[in-house]
């Protein structure tokens, strides 16, 4: 599926993804042209999902990130959906991940300050329905953060 360029244009567009596409093309060593080409075929293939701005919340005064595990009460057969459509509905939940295991699900939440995420803590995550039991973990500092993997 992937050829020795794709691999290398894919490791450049990681590594500087606000690259100009000529910058890009001669860094993964191939003409602009072709860099197109292939670039449309990767995200034609899914390969490339998005291309995305990634906002640094702290430098915007949300100080406060909070990941949230849940169990939920699975006697509904509802529980998920009821659930996931409830945290859809808070602002300031940034992520909702489902799993297997002991943990069924888990919210990535911010907040301005500590004072305005226990208003959040209160006023919205308490009231999420079916949870079983629950856990926060709050954000201390962040060691990597990286999509890259070897290609």
């Amino acid at each position: 599926m992937l050829d020795a360029t794709d691999r290398r244009i894919l490791r450049h567009l990681l590594a500087d993804p606000d690259a100009a596409n000529a910058r890009l093309a001669e860094r993964a060593g191939v003409t602009t042209a072709s860099l197109w080409r292939r670039l449309d075929r990767l995200r034609e293939s899914g390969v490339i999902a998005a291309i995305q701005s990634r906002i640094d919340w702290r430098a915007l005064g949300w100080e406060v990130q909070v990941s949230l595990r849940f169990t939920l009460d699975k006697t509904d057969p509802r529980a998920f959906d009821n659930f996931i459509a409830a945290a859809r509905e808070v602002p300031e939940v940034t992520e909702i991940q489902t799993f297997l295991g002991s943990v069924d699900l888990r919210l990535s939440v911010i907040a301005r300050d500590m004072g305005h995420w226990q208003q959040i803590y209160r006023d919205r995550i308490l009231t999420l329905p079916h949870v079983l039991d629950s856990d926060a973990l709050m954000l201390v500092s962040t060691i990597k953060d990286s999509a890259e993997l070897a290609l």
